[in-house]
């Protein structure tokens, strides 16, 4: 996917990236059928049946939601997973030929679901669109204002979100380093490509720990009531995200636990 206009780098980046998940996803996986190849066509969803996802093997796909051109999809991209999720009419054309290649809706989803680290790359991708949306979003509306959503950048000792604050945004580093620290004591890292700040937003509760930038961040910034939305839509991976995260805080508890028992703090 990429966006109508110019792109900042990191948008580019993280494009770059999002477009190398999908063929990651369905490895392994056998077409449904042969290619479907089309000259062109005005309303691409007319045409495809709703059990089945396809993978842009050639082509160019625009996408207008509510009949306003909002964003391309190219090679490499899904196509479908829209499907069953309460969002504005999205109509996919395109003027030039593109080939589809199908996959079985129902067989796709139990191939990531069966597998931790495609649930994880399957909420990249899913969380990386959104990010890249709001962040044209915020940047349209107010161009010369950090943005709220979408991706921000913190130098080195600046702190990403604050222990005690409330939890509004989930965030995933996209290029940096960052360490977690509880009352003070660090406590964890953060690194590229993981997601933090879920455990909040799950719990509606107060930010438990402090995260600062180690080095220079990007960080994708993702509001709560979208994050929410996603995960609504997909439960089985929330639950492996939750997993994740008590699994995580284990080794934590762990961690701190053999912190205080060690005989140099006697």
């Amino acid at each position: 996917m990429y966006l109508l206009g110019e792109q900042p780098a990191y948008a580019d980046q993280l494009i770059n990236r999002l477009q190398t998940i999908p063929g990651q996803l369905l490895d392994g996986l056998a077409p449904a059928g042969p290619a479907l190849r089309l000259e062109q066509t005005d309303d691409l969803s007319a045409l495809l049946p709703g059990n089945q996802l396809f993978l842009i093997e050639n082509g160019l796909l625009h996408a207008n939601v509510d009949e306003r051109p909002l964003f391309y999809l190219q090679e490499g991209d899904l196509v479908g997973l829209r499907q069953g999720i309460e969002l504005p009419s999205c109509r996919y054309s395109s003027d030039e030929p593109v080939s589809l290649l199908p996959y079985n809706r129902s067989e796709v989803f139990r191939h990531i679901y069966a597998s931790e680290k495609l649930q994880e790359l399957f909420i990249q991708y899913l969380v990386g669109h959104t990010a890249l949306l709001s962040d044209a979003v915020a940047r349209l509306k107010q161009p010369d204002v950090r943005p709220s959503t979408g991706f921000q950048h913190f130098a080195k000792g600046e702190e990403l979100i604050r222990q005690g604050d409330e939890a509004d945004h989930v965030f995933i580093i996209i290029e940096g380093h960052a360490a977690a620290y509880v009352d003070g004591q660090k406590v964890g890292d953060v690194q590229k490509d993981e997601i933090f700040g879920a455990m909040a937003v799950f719990t509606r509760e107060k930010r438990s720990a402090t995260v600062i930038a180690s080095e220079p961040c990007t960080v994708m910034v993702i509001p709560k009531e979208q994050f929410l939305s996603l995960m609504q839509s997909n439960p089985r991976i929330a639950h492996s995200l939750i997993e994740s995260m008590a699994r995580r805080i284990d080794l934590l508890n762990k961690e701190v636990t053999q912190l205080r028992l060690s005989p140099d703090r006697e």
